[in-house]
């Protein structure tokens, strides 16, 4: 009897807590969308901002988020994906691996704005890039390494040994097996993780803030040592900053609208790959 009345209270805790959770989730959104989804249309997704911000769209906000997702993708995901294959597949247990571990752990934990003014110190003034959508790019790219690390290592250790083995002993060398065993059952989970740190990365405001955001530029930004605008950056200026606060309101919400569901569409991408892997399994 008290086995099972402690299985009801933690049920009860477990999912009244998930319906908390999402209560207050649906809220957020449902303000949100009531008050955005109106201004959203396709003058809005293809102007530019126009009569002080005041009228017109956000086009070189979308156009510069795309940028530098890109950017951050380039630097993150090579290097990410390439560390963690040496940290599970080619470095022995030790006590320096334990400590690069532990660093990169660390390192997922470091508050985004640090990471700007590291970005700030060693991209726009130490390489003398300025401040540019490849300063603010490569700045993102740091702040996504350790997350990508982890998720493929993650992914990595979730392939049995005996794979590795069977395919050694066919005579197939540790880079073979690697790239044709090993990688390609690991890729779902790789890609999920890819998919959800860089929609986290594209929702960023403080990594950019000191590399290479603006809040208004007059064209589309079409090269890399630009300065840009981005939406997340736009939302913030147009909720506190702008001089108009209550007029622009409504393209604030259109804002958030739209990098709302730019983030729940990587994140939807993520989940199906992660369904398909579950079903071949």
């Amino acid at each position: 009897m008290k086995k099972k009345l402690t299985h009801y209270i933690n049920w009860f805790l477990l999912v009244g807590s998930t319906a908390t959770v999402c209560l207050f989730l649906g809220i957020i959104l449902f303000d949100i969308f009531s008050k955005g989804f109106s201004a959203v249309s396709w003058n809005f997704i293809s102007l530019p901002p126009t009569q002080g911000m005041t009228k017109g769209g956000i086009l070189p906000a979308l156009i510069g988020t795309l940028w530098l997702t890109l950017i951050t993708t380039l630097f993150a995901v090579p290097f990410g994906v390439g560390c963690a294959i040496y940290l599970n597949e080619y470095a022995k247990p030790s006590l320096l691996t334990n400590v690069i571990r532990a660093s990169i752990r660390n390192l997922a934990g470091i508050p985004s704005i640090i990471y700007g003014l590291f970005g700030l110190a060693l991209f726009v003034q130490g390489l003398r890039m300025g401040t540019s959508v490849l300063s603010a790019g490569l700045t993102l790219g740091l702040l996504s390494l350790p997350y990508i690390i982890t998720t493929t290592e993650e992914a990595l250790k979730r392939i049995p040994n005996s794979m590795r083995e069977a395919t050694l002993a066919l005579g197939a060398t540790q880079f073979e097996t690697i790239r044709d065993v090993v990688l390609p059952k690991a890729l779902p989970g790789i890609l999920t993780g890819t998919i959800l740190t860089l929609s986290r990365a594209a929702g960023e405001t403080a990594p950019i803030l000191f590399t290479g955001v603006a809040f208004y530029i007059n064209g589309l930004t079409s090269s890399i040592n630009q300065e840009f605008m981005a939406l997340p950056y736009h939302l913030y200026m147009l909720s506190t900053q702008h001089q108009s606060i209550e007029e622009v309101r409504p393209l604030a919400y259109g804002t958030a609208v739209v990098l709302i569901l730019m983030v729940f569409g990587l994140n939807t991408i993520a989940f199906y790959i992660r369904f398909k892997q579950r079903t071949q399994d």
